[in-house]
């Protein structure tokens, strides 16, 4: 993937749906399934996760996802049915994390017939060679690490708190009574909220962890002490590492669970609170709080509560549940709106008003000095004997595009794409035009992130993604790639001028 050959040469086709004999199961409503709103899990190419991700660019590294290196998640999006255009997580493993491709598939499978809205679900895999990748529902909140650790403008209200500890227990609940009761690593970082503010638990520490088999961080502070003695995790250890989440909400810090514990032994548990949430909580809710967690973290395994008591004793502590979760987080205002202002050039205003007069207007004068340097190996006979016809078939094309013969240039340009003798992303761009004009919004989605797929950095990509996302009724994903398409253009400035 490193050479340029070997990334072109699987990106000139469309944007498809690839079969997959691991489909998910049916799940009950016991985790609700977003009405349906997810598509199945399936297999997903190399090809599909390049677009997805802009050629798998450092600029979209996630970075407090819950996943350390050597392990790497990025953001993207990929056009799925029934979801239409879906931001995703996804996860890039170390080439040593899974040498057993059989056992990464029948894990990833697994996992992937979870699904349940206290989940940040997993809906695909990929592997290739080397390669091993998961999917999964991007959460743009981060996590909870991030908003009791090193939060910037307010702390979590107690009410929030509160709602964030019944979710997870929900959350592992409902994974146990799917058979997957371990989850590897439960911590801060792997707590995350999704657009509307709820607290999701990443899938990815439902997999079982590297080839070398830890599942708990190299902190022993935080680890169960069953697995300190035999190495073994059970479900009695996931109650432990909650216990210690437990903690995390209640002091706002990350406190091992030892020093915790003798605070609680000597009465001084007051100690243990978050000096921001004086006076907003009462006395009693704050002890059963620090009396669930005393009890997770109970040293023999047996001991501890199991995960419907625990359930049903935070359910008891719940605050304002009318109040949604994004208003509790004081995220509601900050939600970006589509008619929000931002700065664009004029390709980017024309696409927000989806005057697509205009965009045509400006892609005829773009030319084709983005291409410059991107072409496939091929031999001296291959060249000579093919160039002459792609290059008249990408001529005819673009005499039709100026001409306005949409449906010919779309035929041109189809003939320019399946020679496989040159690639282009102008010509993806200007069919992707053509397709938006002749009222097929998907297929012009799938030649925006080809464009997008081929050249990383391109700006004119992102804005054509966000055209074709306004003409599917996408306005709030198509706002979100506007933003992006801008902030690229104010990076590609900077390192310009």
């Amino acid at each position: 993937m490193g050479t340029c050959s070997s990334k072109l040469s699987r990106c000139w086709c469309p944007i498809h749906l690839k079969s997959s004999a691991l489909v998910s199961g049916n799940p009950d409503n016991a985790g609700k399934d977003e009405n349906n709103r997810l598509p199945r899990f399936r297999e997903f190419s190399i090809e599909e996760l390049q677009m997805a991700t802009g050629g798998f660019s450092v600029d979209r590294i996630v970075s407090e996802h819950g996943e350390k290196a050597p392990n790497i998640v990025y953001r993207g999006r990929l056009l799925l049915e029934p979801a239409g255009c879906l931001a995703v997580a996804i996860k890039r493993f170390n080439k040593l994390a899974w040498p057993d491709c059989r056992q990464f598939l029948e894990e990833a499978r697994l996992v992937g017939q979870l699904r349940s809205e206290r989940l940040a679900n997993l809906i695909g895999y990929c592997c290739e060679g080397e390669e091993r990748f998961l999917v999964a529902e991007f959460m743009p909140h981060e996590t909870l690490a991030k908003h009791l650790f090193h939060w910037e403008e307010k702390p979590l209200s107690w009410a929030m708190r509160m709602r964030v500890a019944l979710f997870l227990a929900q959350a592992l609940e409902y994974c146990s009574s799917r058979g997957r009761p371990l989850y590897h690593d439960l911590n801060a970082y792997r707590v995350l909220f999704d657009a509307g503010g709820n607290t999701r638990l990443s899938s990815f520490g439902l997999m079982k962890n590297s080839r070398d088999g830890k599942s708990y961080s190299t902190n022993l502070a935080f680890t169960p002490p069953e697995y300190l003695r035999t190495g073994a995790m059970t479900q009695e250890s996931v109650i432990y590492s909650f216990g210690t989440l437990i903690l995390d909400l209640l002091s706002g810090k990350h406190i091992p669970p030892c020093h915790a514990l003798d605070l609680i032994k000597s009465k001084n548990f007051k100690t243990l609170m978050d000096s921001c949430l004086e006076g907003h909580f009462s006395s009693d809710d704050g002890t059963e709080l620090v009396r669930l967690a005393s009890r997770c973290l109970q040293y023999e395994s047996r001991e501890r509560p199991n995960l419907k008591s625990i359930v049903g004793a935070i359910e008891l502590l719940q605050k304002d549940s009318e109040v949604p979760s994004d208003v509790l987080m004081g995220i509601a205002q900050s939600s970006v709106s589509p008619k929000q202002s931002i700065n664009l050039n004029p390709l980017g205003e024309a696409c927000k008003r989806k005057d697509l007069t205009a965009i045509h207007e400006i892609l005829e004068k773009v030319g084709y000095k983005d291409d410059e340097g991107i072409a496939n190996e091929l031999s001296f006979q291959e060249w000579t004997s093919q160039m002459q016809e792609t290059l008249n078939s990408r001529k005819h094309g673009d005499d039709a595009f100026r001409a306005k013969y949409f449906e010919t240039a779309i035929d041109y340009y189809t003939q320019f794409i399946n020679g496989k003798t040159m690639i282009s992303p102008t010509v993806f761009a200007r069919r992707c035009l053509s397709y938006l004009i002749t009222e097929m919004p998907q297929k012009a989605l799938g030649d925006a992130m080809n464009a997008l797929a081929i050249s990383a950095e391109w700006p004119t990509a992102y804005y054509l993604q966000a055209a074709a996302l306004f003409s599917l009724g996408m306005d709030k994903d198509a706002q979100d790639i506007l933003n992006e398409a801008s902030l690229l253009e104010v990076r590609t400035n900077n390192k310009t001028s």
